[in-house]
């Protein structure tokens, strides 16, 4: 398969993720997804070029930033959880209520 292939789907996957952001502002599970989906399609890229550059560096940056997004999804939904036990919703026009 040609680079652009590759790029084709990452730029098809970020533009999901854009579009679910900007569709759906208020359910904050859907926003961390599509946050995810950004970072999935981000990886992408750097496997791709990484691939057909045909260097490691980009590969072994994606088990880095793999590990940073699955701490960020978890703490993410720990702060959710506990947002939820308060609030009672999951509503982003909710969370002004954090404001200190």
């Amino acid at each position: 398969m040609p680079l652009s292939a590759y790029l084709i789907v990452s730029s098809i996957l970020f533009g999901i993720a854009v579009a679910g952001m900007v569709i759906n502002r208020k359910n904050l599970i859907l926003l961390l997804m599509c946050i995810e989906l950004m970072l999935l399609a981000v990886n992408t890229n750097f496997i791709a070029f990484s691939h057909f550059l045909g260097n490691l560096q980009g590969q072994i940056f994606v088990f880095f930033i793999l590990t940073v997004a699955a701490a960020e999804a978890a703490i993410g939904l720990a702060i959710l959880m506990v947002f939820f036990r308060n609030k009672h919703t999951i509503s982003v026009q909710e969370m002004n209520s954090l404001k200190g």
